[in-house]
């Protein structure tokens, strides 16, 4: 992230009844990526200006059902989601990442329609 101008901003960790947890936001101007980690890389957020959306609806919306993304994956390993969420983010998120941002926001209106897909209709979208 670092490459494209983000930095860390340290977010909520420690122990709860859940265990050890911990989040922060890699930040560039108006673009935020959330991370959130417990036992492995759990919820992963993508903020642009007021437009929000999660990793895998931006990953639907922009590569379709079977699109190749590799995060989240399922592995032992905890360090293996980061890796995961690291080969989307250098294949498929360069417009997030150091584009206009058209792209994001596009997808962000394709996720919105495709929630309201219901049924097995869902399941070919």
């Amino acid at each position: 992230m670092n490459p494209h101008g983000f930095f860390l901003v340290e977010g909520p960790s420690g122990n709860s009844s859940g265990g050890n947890f911990a989040s922060g936001e890699y930040v560039r101007d108006d673009r935020r990526l959330e991370i959130h980690f417990r036992y492995s890389l759990g919820l992963v957020t993508y903020h642009l200006g007021s437009l929000s959306l999660s990793h895998s609806s931006y990953m639907r919306a922009l590569l379709g059902k079977n699109g190749g993304s590799q995060y989240p994956g399922f592995s032992e390993d905890p360090l293996d989601g980061f890796r995961d969420l690291s080969y989307d983010l250098s294949h498929f998120c360069g417009d997030f990442l150091s584009g206009s941002g058209e792209q994001f926001e596009g997808c962000v209106i394709k996720a919105a329609e495709q929630e309201k897909v219901k049924g097995f209709k869902a399941l070919s979208s």
